[in-house]
Order: structure tokens, then sequence, then C-alpha cells
């Protein structure tokens, strides 16, 4: 490897990949997936150099195995059961899952299959390594990490101001991070700087980060969850993924752990599947994609009327944030419903240069397609179009005939 290891430990992932592999692993140990990378930035090369410190970080990432102080602390994580905590003593990551290669629109190509539970954790290490060694090899990483921090430094300035009105955010950055070393200084410097009612910083979504500095780490469920739980099995009607997706999450974490994502095959369709009981047990939603004031607005009359008080509820923002966004956002909702902020890549990666948009999709479960339709055209990844057509011909049946 030419840059130093990049992930050094497997808590070094997003807390939704444990929340989501306890259900996996208790409902649906039998389940296949594919996952498959994209770049949607148009001007990014990688270079067959870069193609190759990604192979050597990944498979210095499946050499990791998970130590007792970290499956001590994920048990103190009180959802999480002890039976799950001991699978993970037993799992690592396994290289043979990968196909890595220069090809591909941006000159890298990676897939990953096999169980959903291995595959599943193999998202965010992997977008954490592509981006770290994409900035590392492209750029004057110092004079990047230099432009990172005096942008962090004016950031802590602004909530120091007391202009900026956060109140409760997260940093949910690490798929996109620069690095780790500049995710780790953003996290330390606004412990620091966020410690009042108009800006308290509460956590962030890696684990690893989250044990190392004795913070909440924070995150529920992501995308991959409603698009196999709902479309995995070839018996269900996708028009239904989030009832049967919410429906098992219920039966593994009753009350707990309870934020829904509401976006996966369109917001209109959720809240069809949001009636009372879930909308009581849950205790908040997840916008991710689509107007945030019209969807919070939606949200708001949605639980008014079920006879849910807003104030009991919250409503989590994490769409291409940034402290400008969301003051606003808090600003507008805040005296008819709790609002919080999971901000990603304005913390861990904004720089004098711009930031990757990559992602890493589930674009198979159980050996057919699958496919997210959001609240934003064009956020969603599907091999196959005419199972796009499928699924968007039963939405629109569901949404004309209920």
């Amino acid at each position: 490897m030419k840059c130093n290891q990049i992930i050094n430990s497997l808590l070094e992932t997003d807390l939704y990949k444990f929340s989501m592999g306890q259900v996996i692993y208790h409902q649906f140990p039998g389940y296949t997936t594919t996952w498959t990378f994209k770049c949607r930035n148009t001007d990014v090369k990688f270079t067959p150099e870069m193609v190759e410190e990604i192979k050597e970080q990944i498979k210095a990432y499946c050499t990791l195995k998970f130590k007792e102080d970290e499956l001590d602390y994920l048990r103190k994580i009180k959802w999480l059961k002890s039976d799950y905590i001991d699978f993970l003593r037993l799992w690592h990551p396994r290289y043979e899952d990968f196909e890595i290669s220069c090809e591909g629109e941006c000159g890298l190509s990676i897939e990953a299959s096999g169980t959903w539970l291995n595959s599943s954790m193999y998202e965010i290490p992997t977008l954490a390594i592509v981006n770290e060694v994409y900035f590392k090899m492209a750029y004057d990483y110092g004079e990047l990490f230099d432009s990172f921090k005096e942008r962090l430094d004016e950031k802590c300035r602004r909530i120091q101001s007391g202009n900026l009105h956060l109140g409760k955010y997260s940093e949910f950055g690490l798929r996109r991070r620069l690095s780790a070393q500049a995710q780790e200084l953003a996290i330390k410097e606004l412990m620091l700087t966020s410690k009042s009612d108009r800006a308290s910083f509460v956590g962030t979504s890696n684990v690893y980060l989250a044990k190392k500095f004795n913070i909440a780490p924070v995150g529920t469920m992501a995308h991959e969850y409603i698009m196999c739980v709902g479309q995995g099995n070839s018996k269900h009607n996708a028009a239904y993924s989030n009832w049967y997706s919410l429906d098992a999450w219920v039966k593994e974490y009753s009350v707990m752990n309870g934020i829904a994502l509401t976006d996966t095959v369109t917001t209109d369709i959720f809240l069809k599947d949001f009636q009372l009981t879930y909308a009581t047990l849950f205790s908040g939603v997840r916008h991710d994609s689509g107007d945030p004031y019209e969807w919070g607005e939606k949200m708001i009359k949605h639980y008014i009327d079920h006879g849910i008080n807003p104030k009991t509820k919250t409503l989590l923002f994490s769409d291409s944030l940034d402290f400008d966004r969301a003051s606003a956002l808090q600003d507008y909702f805040c005296d008819r419903i709790n609002v919080a902020f999971g901000i990603g890549t304005y913390i861990s990666n904004d720089t004098k240069v711009s930031a990757l948009n990559i992602v890493m999709k589930i674009t198979e479960c159980n050996g057919h397609a699958v496919a997210k339709i959001s609240d934003t055209a064009g956020k969603g990844i599907c091999k196959d179009e005419e199972y796009i057509e499928y699924l968007k011909r039963t939405l629109k049946w569901r949404m004309d005939h209920e």
C-alpha cells in the first residue's frame, strides 16, 4: 500500500449497519445481495495506480476481526442482542466477495456480492477507502487538509457567534470523508464548540469514533433495508415494501431504535403504511430526498391527522445539508415538532475542491433486481429498466386505487 491503512477497525462503519445487521441475522439470514459502485461525478477519473491501491486497502480491511473491547462496546447499545454480538465475534470481511477492476466510465468498477449479512457490511468501508485513496493520490493532500482545517475553523467561529440555529445535530460523513484524519479532527472541534441550545453536537454515525470520543453512535435504517425486505421476496408486492420493512423492524426492536426512512419508494407510498400503529411506535422519520419543507409539512399533517402530537416526534433531516440549510429548517419547524440533523460531506469533506459524489448500492437481492424510487429523480441505481417500470406501475396502481 502507498497510503497508510485506512480502515483499522470493524467498528469503523455507520451504526445503522449494525441495526440492520441484527434484523438480517434474525429474520433474513439467507438473503443474498449484489452491490454496485457508481461515481456520479462526470469529470472524475481513477487511474490504474488508484485502483491498485484501493484493492490493497480492501485486502487490508478484510484481515480485520472484531476485538473484545469493541464487542463489549456494542453490548452497551441497548437494542443490540447478545446472539448477534456473538455472531460478530466470528464474522470478518472476505476479499473473495469483491470484484474490482479498471473498467467503468470513471476508471473504477467495484461489485460485492454474497449473503446480505456479509455484503451489507462492505458498503461504508469501501466508500471511505475510495474517497481517501482518490484525494491522497489525485491532489496534494497537505494542501487539501489545510483548506479543510480553514473551513472547519470558520464553521466553529460561526457556531460560536450564536447566529446559527442548528439545534441537535450529528456527523454523518464517514462514507464521503476526505480522510480518517479529517473526520476525527472535525468531530473533536465540533464537540468543543457546539455545547449550547442553539447548536448541540450530539453524536456521529461512525461507531469507531463514537466509542473513541464517548459520544452517541447514531443511525437506524438505510434504503437497502426497505429494498431487500420489501422486494427481495418475489411473493411480496413491491408497492408494500414499507409495510414489510416496518413490520420486521417492530418485531425486532418494538419501540426502540425507531427512526423510519420514508423515501425508498416515495414518501406518499410510505404514508399509506405509516398508519396509527407505526406512527405511534416509531419515534420519528428521516428525510433523504425531495423538498425538505414540503416533506416536513406533510409529516406534521400526517401526525396531526392520526391524533398524534407532533412535539412527541422527531424529523431527522439528512439530505445534502450544510449549516445554513439546517439552521433555516430548524427555525422553520422547531416550534411545531422536534428537529434533528445528520450532516455529512459538509463536515467531513469540505475543501477547496469538490467532494466525490460516490455511492455503492444494492442492485440485486436473491438473484433479481431491486430498485429505489425516491422523492428526487436520479438518486437510485438499478441495472434492470424493466424492473424500474414494473415498480413504478405497482406504486401508481396503489396510489390510484387505495
